[in-house]
Parts: C-alpha cells; sequence; structure tokens
C-alpha cells in the first residue's frame, strides 16, 4: 500500500487508537500492570510522510514486546507544545521517554529537563544540543554528500544547482548541507545558484520552485531538496513548466511517493532512510534502558543511494 503523507498519518493514528494511549494534555498517572515498561514518544511531525513512517514502526514493533506500553503524542513541528508534552511524561513517572526532536537547539531545554528528573531519553532521527541517553539514526551528512556526489556524477562536475533546506536549525537540516557544500568545494565547476527554506513541506517546496524558475531559468540543471517531500513539490512545478527533462532532482528518505516516481522515470533519485530499522532501534533502547541493562549510546543506520536500477528492492 502507498501512503500520501495525510494517508500515512491517518494510518499511524487508526493503528495507535487500537494499542496506544494518547496524552490529552492531563497529567494523571498511567496505570500499569506490575512489571510493564511504560514509554512516552513524542513524534515530531505526524503529518510527514517520514515521521509517520518513523512513529508507525515504533507502534508496530513496541506491540510484539510483551510487557511493554507506549504513550505517543504528536508535537505537530511545535517546540513549546513537545517540552509540554515532555512535562507530561515525567509527571506520569514513565519508565523511558523517546522523543524525535523538532529543532536542534530549541528542543534541548525538554531533553534538559528529562535528564534532571532522572529519566532516560533515547533520541531518535535527530538530535539536540544534550545528547539523551541513546540516539537511533543516521548520518545526515551522509546523506547531504550521497545526494550531492549523485548530482556532480550527472552533471560531470559542472552546473547550477537549487537546494531546499528543511525547517533551518534542525540537525537534518544542518548536517544534509554541511554535506552538500563538501561536494561543491570538491567540485569546482558545481554552482550553488539558490538555496532557501521550504521547511520539509510539498507545498511550499513547489511554490519556491515556481518562482527560482523564472528568476533562474536556464542557469540551473539540479535540484537537491533536503526530503522527499520537497522534493516532489520541486518535481511538480518543473513538469508543469515543462523543464523537468533539463533537471535532474533528488530528494532524501525513500517515501513510497518518491519511489514510484523513481520508478517511473520522473524523480532522478532518492536516498533512503530506514524509518523502520530507527523504531525498532529505538523501542529496544528504550527497554534496555528502563530496565537498567547495558545501551549502546550511538546507534547509526546506513543510508543507501535509490535510483530507477535499484528501485525494485525498495519498493513493497
Amino acid at each position: 500500500m502507498r501512503l500520501t503523507p495525510r494517508s500515512a498519518a491517518a494510518a499511524v493514528l487508526s493503528v495507535c487508537a487500537l494499542s496506544l494511549t494518547f496524552l490529552s494534555g492531563c497529567k494523571k498517572a498511567e496505570p500499569r500492570k506490575e512489571g510493564e515498561v511504560l514509554i512516552g514518544f513524542s513524534s515530531r511531525d505526524l503529518s510527514a510522510e517520514y515521521t509517520a513512517k518513523l512513529s508507525e514502526a515504533i507502534v508496530a514493533y513496541a506491540q510484539t514486546k510483551p510487557g511493554v506500553k507506549v504513550v505517543m503524542v504528536d508535537a505537530q513541528s511545535d517546540v513549546q507544545k513537545q517540552f509540554s508534552q515532555v512535562e507530561n511524561f515525567v509527571a506520569q513517572k514513565v519508565d523511558a521517554i523517546i522523543l524525535n526532536p523538532c529543532e536542534l537547539e530549541a528542543s534541548t531545554p525538554a531533553v534538559d529537563y528529562v535528564k534532571k528528573a532522572g529519566i532516560p531519553l533515547v533520541l531518535v532521527n535527530q538530535v539536540t544540543k544534550s545528547p539523551g541517553d541513546s540516539y537511533i539514526g543516521s548520518n545526515d551528512f551522509e546523506a547531504g554528500r550521497m545526494a550531492m556526489e549523485a548530482i556532480a556524477q550527472k552533471l560531470n562536475g559542472q552546473g547550477g544547482v537549487l537546494m531546499l533546506h528543511g525547517i533551518m536549525g534542525t540537525s537534518a537540516q544542518l548536517q544534509r548541507e554541511a554535506g552538500a557544500r563538501e561536494v561543491f568545494a570538491k567540485y569546482p565547476g558545481l554552482k550553488l545558484v539558490d538555496h532557501q527554506t521550504a521547511s520539509w513541506d510539498r507545498a511550499k517546496a513547489m511554490a519556491l520552485t515556481e518562482n527560482w524558475i523564472q528568476a533562474h531559468k536556464g542557469k540551473f540543471s539540479a535540484v537537491f531538496a533536503h526530503n522527499d517531500e520537497m522534493a516532489m513539490g520541486a518535481l511538480l512545478a518543473l513538469e508543469r513548466a515543462g523543464l523537468k527533462k533539463d533537471v535532474y532532482v533528488i530528494g532524501i528518505d525513500a517515501i513510497a511517493q518518491a519511489l514510484s516516481a523513481v520508478k517511473e522515470g520522473r524523480l532522478d533519485a532518492t536516498v533512503f532512510q530506514d524509518a523502520v530499522g530507527q523504531g525498532k532501534g529505538s523501542v529496544d533502547a528504550a527497554i534496555q534502558l528502563a530496565k537498567k541493562q547495558p545501551c549502546a549510546k550511538e546507534t547509526m543506520i546506513p543510508f543507501q543511494l535509490v535510483t530507477r536500477e535499484n528501485v525494485t528492492q525498495f519498493l513493497k
């Protein structure tokens, strides 16, 4: 089944409604059975397809663990809302917290609050200035480098590039940009024509690309989007302008729609990020920490370049 961002989020919420308890803002302690491990999980934003898939993986995997209960909430990319959710988790005296942070710096107080309360904390997918007890994710610097290297190879190291950033200040945005800039330094013939944030959002990326087409038509040969939502927005803008055949487009995450577009030959490539692997890893780490068992401080899951040649390996 291929999910749109809206249907992916709906699927997660549907699963959760059957198996999980949601917080509604109250600080009433969760009833639990003797020996049960209660884990609080704050998702950055369920409206984004990749984050929805990550959350779905956490939900599904936790259900396979006897004696484990998860309380999940959606921060909706709101740092203050996420902090309040963390406060509720602490008040509930959960055994561990899994945090998919909204931002690198602005989400740091939430991490510090949990650490002060003495509750084990697992960061998943993105980091904050303060470390958690364990981090489960992937090397976003490598993802940015991999995507830009694919562009460099396609353009033979010569040409103009547009770059669509995620939300500025998030660890993924910062590291993916840094990885891309390493490749720019390696290929002097590659020129960054323009770069702005579209905040991980498809509609914003489409509008921004439409503006760039007017401002920079003929000056760019590739678009690097920090995620697939934005890559799909850029792709639509280029297709509507009749320019796609002249422009190489790549994103990151390998969401369902991006994989389909790669298979169809519309999107040139994406970089696979293992949402299921990150989700399972974060649950395992939370359980280990809650039970005071040895737990790795960091688990990095490799990215993989997806092109039309190997896309069938990633399609389900």
